[in-house]
């Protein structure tokens, strides 16, 4: 019988990583602090640099998009996260995650101050699209590289806000497989002048909204109540348990914070491992879950009419497969390799898969056994770790804390003590 992934040996892991996808030797190397990001590339990444700051890379496993087996990198400091998704990605199958992108449409913003009739210079502006948009290609030609461009102009009036009245012009641009901030930034800032010239107005801020909330990603699962059932809870009863706990965060913002928090965690980390800007995303999925008259689930979980548990996930996704990062980054390009992508839209589908996998997880611990006992079963490796537990002993010190039930540190060192001070059969060592 094969052994489980996570009970493998690193050598192990890298064996049937070059076994089972299409990474080689020279890549798995790109994972190690001694071939991967060096001070050097990460001296001209950033500015000040004085040297690199590491993060565990896991892979999870059982992930089945649009019907293609997809192994997924995650970088992330808390236990449970991996484990979590590629548990709930193996109930999903043997269908798996059916996930789109609904477009790649970034929105550049252009701030029109001191104009004296709002509605006549939207009016101009309305008119004048065509040459506008004209205009913006001829500055930038290589925005139409990859399929990517300029698309269209959107005019909005914000009303009462501090310093009056005032027009915004939304560039939409189709950023291809780029993330688009530079895209999107360089041709609102051709416009502007345009935009000046052409109402009178002072064009004031000329930058990216990452409200991408034309580029969104929607992941779908269904599972049976078979698969839902486990250790005394019958399938009925987790699927109602995951209704009612989403409709919790579904209804109260207090409880949604924490919901869509759960959900990017599986987000965040497969983003980090891509070299992408989870920080661009966490801006908009949060501002995409206040879209509405509160903050709400950024998630949807339901009944089916067999019975089963459907859920959905949409959330704005500003990524990109080239340019940045993900493109200098070693170990990025590598996980980028693994997955097997060939645009973003196709990375866009995995992440979003993963985000909801990752919220079928916890509202499935929240509603039947606890969201503690899982997790404090992992993070019993990290308080023998903070106890100085040598690599050996690790795995049994945590195995200690569990079985006695006091995952604390002060336990762990404790135990530690006793271990090292003891010459009997105490000590896992000898």
């Amino acid at each position: 019988m094969t052994k489980k992934f996570y009970k493998m040996t690193l050598a192990e892991r890298h064996e049937y990583l070059l076994q089972n996808s299409n990474l080689k030797a020279e890549d798995l190397e790109t994972w190690l602090p001694s071939s991967g990001l060096s001070f050097e590339t990460a001296d001209h990444m950033i500015e000040n640099a004085v040297g690199l700051f590491s993060l565990p890379l896991g892979i999870a496993q059982n992930f089945i998009v649009n019907g293609k087996p997809v192994l997924v990198p995650m970088v992330v400091e808390e236990p449970s996260v991996v484990a979590a998704v590629s548990y709930m990605a193996k109930l999903a199958q043997p269908g798996g995650f059916k996930a789109w992108m609904h477009s790649q449409e970034m929105i550049g913003q252009v701030q029109l101050l001191d104009l004296a009739d709002l509605n006549a210079a939207r009016s101009l502006i309305e008119s004048h699209e065509p040459e506008l948009l004209e205009q913006v290609r001829a500055l930038n030609p290589g925005l139409t590289r990859h399929g990517g461009g300029v698309r269209e102009l959107e005019v909005r009036r914000i009303e009462q806000s501090p310093i009056g009245s005032f027009l915004v012009v939304h560039l939409i641009l189709d950023a291809a497989d780029a993330m688009g901030a530079n895209m999107v930034n360089t041709a609102v800032e051709s416009l502007a002048p345009l935009l000046a010239e052409l109402t009178g107005a002072r064009a004031h801020l000329r930058i990216l909204s990452n409200l991408s909330d034309r580029r969104l990603a929607t992941a779908e699962v269904s599972l049976s109540l078979e698969k839902l059932a486990f250790e005394g809870f019958g399938g009925e009863q987790v699927r109602d348990g995951v209704i009612e706990a989403w409709a919790f965060a579904e209804a109260d913002p207090y409880r949604a914070a924490t919901h869509n928090k759960g959900i990017m965690n599986g987000v965040d980390a497969v983003l980090l491992a891509t070299g992408n800007d989870w920080r661009a995303v966490e801006a908009g999925a949060h501002a995409y879950a206040a879209r509405g008259d509160h903050y709400s689930s950024l998630s949807t979980w339901t009944a089916g009419e067999d019975g089963s548990l459907k859920g959905s996930l949409t959330l704005p996704l500003a990524i990109g497969i080239v340019g940045g990062a993900t493109r200098v980054h070693p170990a990025a390009k590598t996980n980028l390799k693994l997955m097997g992508v060939e645009h973003a839209s196709d990375l866009g589908e995995i992440i979003a898969s993963v985000g909801l996998a990752q919220n079928l997880a916890a509202l499935r611990a929240l509603a039947t056994e606890g969201i503690q006992k899982g997790h404090m079963t992992l993070h019993a490796r990290q308080v023998a770790l903070a106890a100085g537990a040598a690599d050996e002993q690790v795995e049994a010190l945590a195995r200690e804390l569990t079985a006695v039930g006091k995952i604390t540190l002060s336990e762990a060192t404790r135990i530690l003590n006793q271990w090292n001070g003891s010459d009997h059969g105490n000590n896992p060592q000898s």
